[in-house]
């Protein structure tokens, strides 16, 4: 039996989208008020889903403590009341966008996990912007 689980999280960063190779002039057309030099935040909401077979002998997909646990450790631990562009590594030459931040937890969060699952990120910017990987 093939099923999906489901954890919430939650975590506030700041954030400046800008790209270096870039004009002033470019970077204000292209990312307007999300590049403000004094950088803005989010109150971002991750769903992680992971997928696959229910354990016989538990009736666990997987144990959502675990899962829990993972997710506080290795991204809201990490990512949780911090400029990303200047307080995390993943982000000091990526740009911050919600499309790379949500790529990045899932590259996290798909290390620690064992490959017999599969992985969904999807990560809300606001509560009508989000994205999802892999699409």
């Amino acid at each position: 039996m093939k099923i999906a689980v489901f954890r919430k999280a939650h975590f506030n960063a700041a954030h400046r989208l800008y790209n270096k190779n870039w004009s002033d002039d470019k970077n204000d057309a292209v990312f307007g008020l999300c590049n403000n030099p004094n950088y803005h935040g989010h109150n971002y909401d991750l769903e992680v889903k992971v997928i696959g077979e229910v354990d016989p002998e538990t009736g666990y997909l997987i144990d959502l403590k675990y899962l829990k646990d993972l997710i506080k450790t290795h991204i809201e631990d990490r990512f949780d009341h911090k400029n990303l562009n200047l307080d995390t590594e993943e982000f000091k030459e990526l740009n911050p966008t919600a499309e790379n931040i949500c790529f990045v937890i899932w590259k996290i969060l798909r290390a620690e996990l064992a490959s017999k699952f599969e992985l969904v990120v999807r990560l809300y910017e606001t509560p009508r912007n989000y994205v999802e990987y892999p699409a």
